[in-house]
């Protein structure tokens, strides 16, 4: 189905290759930007993640061997927005056996890891309520039915202490866009553009505001 991926650019080119010259030309306004992408929606305040247009639909083994490729241009584009977080987590576990298609997150291709504070997260369903510091990082990357390939943001939540958000359960949620900018972070830089995260997440309010991995994708 996938006969070759684009070629992937250097790190600090990655911005410009995500909203490509069609973008440009289609107007400076992040939503135009966003629309010639193949996304919908309006990023200055989005009401879910931004769906990706066409998806190809990839064996488990065309995803593991797409995010091969990827991986290390992915954490060099990441790492440059200098969070922690955002340097580290290859370095996780990771709890699920290939990339799998998360349609809470717009049809991307993603990849589960955690931290040692977020062990518990590899029981799944039955972790319990996480504690303060436990982080789940979440890549991702696009693949059209025409073959095009592209790195995707960087989700991370963070459990903060008690009292930093009662409606979010004390998580933080960061969005870390492939070239290392910041799309939006909890009580923080462009936070209204993650305000969606929290009222998708309370759902889940029984299980800690937690979504899981699909079960033919977990790994033991």
């Amino acid at each position: 189905m996938i006969v070759a991926i684009v070629p992937i650019l250097a790190v600090a080119s990655v911005a410009a290759w995500f909203f490509s010259t069609d973008a440009r030309a289609a107007g400076t306004k992040p939503a135009a930007k966003a629309q010639a992408n193949g996304f919908s929606g309006d990023p200055n305040r989005p009401r879910r993640h931004f769906r990706v247009r066409n998806p190809a639909h990839l064996t488990s083994q065309q995803a593991a061997q797409i995010y091969r490729r990827l991986h290390d241009v992915m954490a060099s584009g990441y790492r440059l927005s200098r969070d922690p977080s955002a340097a580290s987590y290859q370095g996780w576990p990771r709890y699920n056996t290939a990339p799998y298609v998360s349609a809470t997150h717009g049809q991307r291709y993603v990849n589960n890891y955690a931290n040692p504070a977020a062990a518990a997260y590899g029981k799944f369903e039955a972790a319990g309520r996480l504690p303060v510091g436990a982080i789940i990082a979440k890549d991702s990357f696009t693949v059209a039915k025409d073959g095009v390939v592209a790195p995707g943001p960087l989700f991370l939540m963070e459990k903060m202490p008690a009292g930093f958000s009662y409606v979010s359960g004390d998580w933080r949620y960061t969005m870390i866009m492939p070239d290392g900018s910041l799309f939006g972070r909890t009580k923080g830089e462009n936070a209204e553009r993650v305000e969606f995260c929290i009222a998708c997440h309370l759902a889940r309010e029984k299980t800690d505001h937690l979504y899981f991995i699909p079960k033919a994708w977990r790994r033991n």
